[in-house]
């Protein structure tokens, strides 16, 4: 399916290079007024790589210094700076996988990650990023890999042009990543949550910004550390051109974001059994009322970029980052940051930066940023996480079928978004809406996504036919595992690790 040339190889799903296309455009997100300088990183005499010291969350930018008190119309004003001319847009995916040893199954250690990370940069060219003595990750232009608290691997890709661009640094990346562990004895495999071993069994990456985080999320109970630690997601980033279309996009993707859960459903074990939903990352996203969740404000009729930020001004902080060190700030408030009252740093006032930090800590189902944040599905097989950006592309690049989704979505209700979002993960593409089988409205977004592509005169559509098998058959990537699980393995949950592997 799709454009991937796929083949298997020493029991794995072994991915060989695409030339799709030579293009090589990219972008940026933002306003240039907004674009801070470069921190280190430059590249050594002698053809050494260079070594990025890490400056935070925002790991290969300085943080950015306030001429004037910030205010809450500059977080306005920052926001809106987003706003971009159609032909500027561009595509950004993420996704993260886990790391399994081939002989055991068992999840890779920190050990193992430092040595795959190091392999990568000393031969596909990547400057490596380190906090303090450990490395933590590698950037290569607009691209960075990133560890995750639970070892996974994300891939943040560049912010590029067509979908055809995306799938090639996706292809690239699983081929560069494969390339090195192999050698080491190392698979990746693509689910939504780790399928056998618990919670205590798993890695804890050294990132002093995961162990503020994690302290934070415990309040919540095992699913506030599960999404940090056991999940993998596919991710993809858009552009807009004004608050009004902003407004359109965040409320078709909020609304249809359960859609999204149920279409790439891939993640329906936990602890070597199934958990009894589709999704299960799906399932225990929503921890904390304050950060997580489909935002019922953004259906409002004031919402624009001042009631996000409003939102956000009373998401509780998690850190500040300061000499080289994370300060915990949990349960403290922005708006007392902005005052100078942030009892963990008296008399400090925040940077665009510290609000950019602030912003990563919220996790609700779309991200407002000076871009949005897809954030709704699993990880799965490489011609899926193609798709994820070809559904969201297709749907709201193109404005007739932006158009169809919001006119759709105009009666639902926030209680009714709401109850599609607790449902999805257990009953998928079964899942009713407003009387109506969340198969059936899939045919009609999958049919705007697709019209949505065709007038990019890109030939991209070839990208949704994952899906469109999906929506023909009513049987997601869970489906097709459970059944896998039920007969053919025989009850075995280790034959995932080869069915999902890269």
């Amino acid at each position: 399916m799709g454009s991937l040339n796929l083949k298997w190889a020493s029991g794995c799903l072994a991915l060989w290079k695409v030339d799709s296309s030579k293009a090589t455009l990219r972008g940026s997100y933002g306003n240039d007024q907004f674009k801070r300088k470069e921190k280190g990183g430059a590249r050594c005499k002698g053809g050494q790589r260079s070594v990025i010291v890490a400056t935070g969350p925002a790991i290969d930018h300085a943080p950015a210094i306030s001429q004037e008190p910030l205010t809450k119309d500059h977080l306005i004003h920052y926001m809106a700076s987003g706003c971009k001319p159609k032909q500027n847009w561009r595509i950004g995916t993420e996704h993260e996988k886990f790391g399994f040893e081939r002989k055991t199954l068992r999840s890779i250690n920190y050990e193992q990650l430092s040595a795959l990370l190091n392999g990568i940069a000393e031969r596909f060219d990547w400057e490596k990023i380190m906090e303090g003595e450990n490395i933590i990750g590698l950037k290569n232009d607009k691209q960075n890999i990133s560890l995750e608290r639970g070892g996974q691997l994300e891939l943040s890709g560049a912010p590029l042009k067509t979908l055809h661009q995306t799938c090639d640094e996706i292809n690239s990346h699983l081929y560069q990543a494969k390339t090195v562990a192999d050698e080491m004895g190392i698979d990746f495999m693509g689910l939504g949550y780790q399928p056998k071993w618990r919670l205590e069994e798993i890695v804890r990456v050294p990132k002093e910004r995961y162990n503020i985080l994690q302290n934070q999320l415990c309040k919540f109970g095992s699913p506030g550390v599960e999404i940090l630690i056991m999940t993998c997601s596919v991710q993809v980033n858009l552009d807009f051109s004004s608050e009004a279309d902003m407004i359109k996009k965040m409320r078709a993707g909020i609304a249809l974001q359960p859609l999204a859960a149920a279409l790439f459903a891939n993640s329906p074990f936990k602890e070597g059994v199934p958990s009894s939903y589709l999704t299960t990352r799906g399932h225990i996203g929503e921890f904390d009322k304050h950060r997580t969740g489909i935002l019922p404000f953004v259906f409002y009729d004031n919402f624009g970029f001042e009631q996000y930020v409003d939102y956000a001004l009373d998401v509780p902080m998690v850190f500040v980052y300061r000499e080289n060190k994370y300060i915990d700030c949990r349960d403290m408030s922005f708006r007392d940051f902005i005052a100078g009252k942030l009892p963990a740093i008296p008399g400090e006032v925040p940077t665009l930066a510290d609000w950019e930090n602030h912003l990563t800590t919220i996790f609700p189902e779309v991200r407002l940023k000076r871009y949005m944040e897809m954030r709704g599905a699993d990880n799965g097989p490489p011609d899926m996480i193609c798709a994820v950006p070809a559904f969201w592309v297709g749907l709201l690049y193109d404005e007739v079928s932006l158009q169809n989704a919001v006119d759709m979505i105009a009666d639902w209700t926030p209680e009714d978004i709401q109850n599609l979002r607790d449902m999805a993960p257990i009953t998928g593409l079964r899942t009713q809406v407003r009387g109506r089988l969340l198969r059936h409205i899939a045919e009609d977004v999958l049919k705007w996504a697709k019209e949505g592509l065709d007038r990019r005169c890109l030939s991209e559509s070839v990208f949704l036919d994952p899906l469109k098998e999906v929506v023909e058959t009513g049987l997601t990537q869970a489906d097709k595992l459970l059944d896998l699980y039920n007969n053919k393995w025989e009850n075995n949950i280790d034959h995932v690790f080869r069915e999902c592997c890269y």
